[in-house]
């Protein structure tokens, strides 16, 4: 388990800002919160491998939820905001646009 910005980050980190084992590229920096238990993951499979439970997806009336967490400057993004943009508008870190092929995982 990691912390940014006061925020505990649990799974398969490799660094200070979120990577895992599993998605380690210099855009990799974003992790998400888990609908079903509430805790920070870097990614679903991380969230899948230290949790017993079945992983639930936040609801589209979930929109102003806060679901993810910038890695770099530890900034966190409600679910409408991480979904509208492709870099942090706190401090402008690139995000991995492929994890827009993940979203059904995360949000229905």
């Amino acid at each position: 388990m990691i912390s940014i910005g006061g925020i505990d980050v649990r799974g398969a980190a490799v660094d200070a800002q979120g990577r895992c084992v599993h998605y380690r590229n210099a855009v990799d920096v974003v992790a998400l919160r888990f609908r079903c238990c509430g805790d920070w993951y870097p990614c679903f499979r991380c969230h899948d491998e230290a949790v017993a439970h079945e992983r639930t997806v936040w609801p589209a009336e979930d929109a102003d939820a806060v679901v993810a967490l910038c890695g770099v400057c530890g900034s966190v993004m409600s679910r409408a905001a991480y979904q509208a943009v492709s870099a942090c508008p706190s401090c402008g870190a690139a995000f991995n646009p492929r994890c827009e092929l993940h979203h059904d995982l995360y949000f229905g």
